[in-house]
């Protein structure tokens, strides 16, 4: 599966690469700092991922019902940086994930430390970032988006700046 994910503002737009068609909406909770909602393309609220940590090395959590799924947590900035991503899945199936690059902009995703995809950052003409994730179908779900969310708060503001 391929999902491009673009940034408007305070909303990413996240479409099927090949078919252009849009899957989900991520949006800013509004006059909440760092909340993100993951909508599906019928406007339905599906997850949220929330910065839990304003540190140099943010946290998150990914919330469903407002039950915390999973934890995301920066393990580097600068050398090898890295997003840990621990928790269980809405099935109760526990989830490990790791964001990891070597340069901010081409991360690997790592499920139970096997590749399962990458996630790649682009800069658009006008300076815009734009994410491309690309991960195994067998493993695909609605929350994989909102790691972009993650990397772009972590690590945007470093690939904005080249």
């Amino acid at each position: 599966m391929e999902l491009m994910i673009s940034v408007k503002g305070n909303k990413y737009t996240v479409t099927d690469k090949k078919q252009q068609r849009l899957l989900y909406t991520i949006k800013k909770k509004a006059f909440v700092g760092g909340k993100y909602l993951l909508l599906d393309a019928s406007n339905y609220q599906l997850y949220t991922i929330v910065q839990t940590s304003d540190d140099k090395k943010p946290m998150f959590s990914i919330t469903h019902n407002d039950v915390s799924l999973m934890k995301l947590e920066c393990k580097s900035l600068f050398l090898d940086p890295t997003i840990i991503v621990d928790g269980k899945d809405t099935a109760g199936t526990p989830i490990k994930y790791a964001i990891t690059s070597k340069e901010h902009k081409d991360f690997q995703l790592l499920k139970d430390e096997l590749p399962e995809g990458k996630l790649l950052v682009h800069i658009t003409v006008s300076g815009e970032l734009q994410y491309e994730i690309e991960i195994e179908d067998k493993v695909f779900d609605d929350y994989i988006p909102l790691f972009a969310i993650a990397v772009d708060i972590t690590f945007g503001n470093m690939n904005r700046g080249r």
